[in-house]
């Protein structure tokens, strides 16, 4: 089994970016939000699940899950929220357990948003990494790459994990406050931290 970084981080903080500049370095990525979305894709996995729980309003015209009624539905209704996780979580679960026990790299990053939130993932990885920036930063990039409103954005942040509790559970930080050569430059320090404890967790 390979060694297990757990990424983590608060909406808009750059996680894709960290795990795409670890992929680069040559290490293998599971992203838990890529496998969700091969669930809730047409023909997913998920669908009929989601149908049974929440009726075909749940899958928007093109046949996959309809992500922006139901982020709205859940968090508006807790218990829809808590029906939408027991559907898809187990699942993510199986499957990024297939993907990290399949990986050929010295390590894997496991891209877990929720991780620190999470003890069944917490106990799957042998360093929890957190990309974090400030909350403005969080707003600024959320807002340009989607169409949600800034109140709706500051709506999910304030559901997330606070930042200092987030911060807390580190054991390695990436401030992504900078640029993407800052963000690299960090990625490739860790990428060589990782590779000796990766050595002496196998030795």
């Amino acid at each position: 089994m390979a060694f297990v970084v757990g990424l983590t981080g608060g909406l808009g903080s750059g996680k894709s970016r960290a795990a795409d500049a670890f992929a680069a370095l040559g290490a293998d990525v599971v992203d838990t939000d890529a496998i969700a979305h091969q669930l809730t894709a047409p023909g997913g996995a998920a669908l009929g699940a989601l149908v049974e729980a929440f009726g075909t309003e749940a899958i928007d015209a093109t046949g996959a899950m309809d992500r922006a009624r139901m982020r709205e539905r859940v968090f508006r209704d807790p218990a829809a929220r808590q029906r939408l996780e027991a559907i898809l979580h187990p699942m993510i679960r199986i499957e990024s357990q297939r993907l990290v026990a399949a990986a050929k790299a010295p390590y894997v990053v496991l891209v877990v948003p929720l991780l620190v939130e999470s003890p069944g993932y917490r106990d799957r990885v042998g360093r929890v990494l957190v990309v974090d920036c400030p909350e403005r930063q969080q707003l600024e990039r959320v807002g340009a790459r989607s169409k949600l409103a800034p109140a709706e954005v500051r709506r999910i942040i304030a559901a997330q994990l606070p930042r200092a509790r987030r911060l807390e559970a580190a054991d390695d930080v990436i401030d992504n406050s900078g640029d993407i050569a800052a963000l690299e430059a960090q990625v490739l320090a860790l990428h060589r931290r990782y590779l000796e404890l990766a050595r002496l967790a196998g030795s």
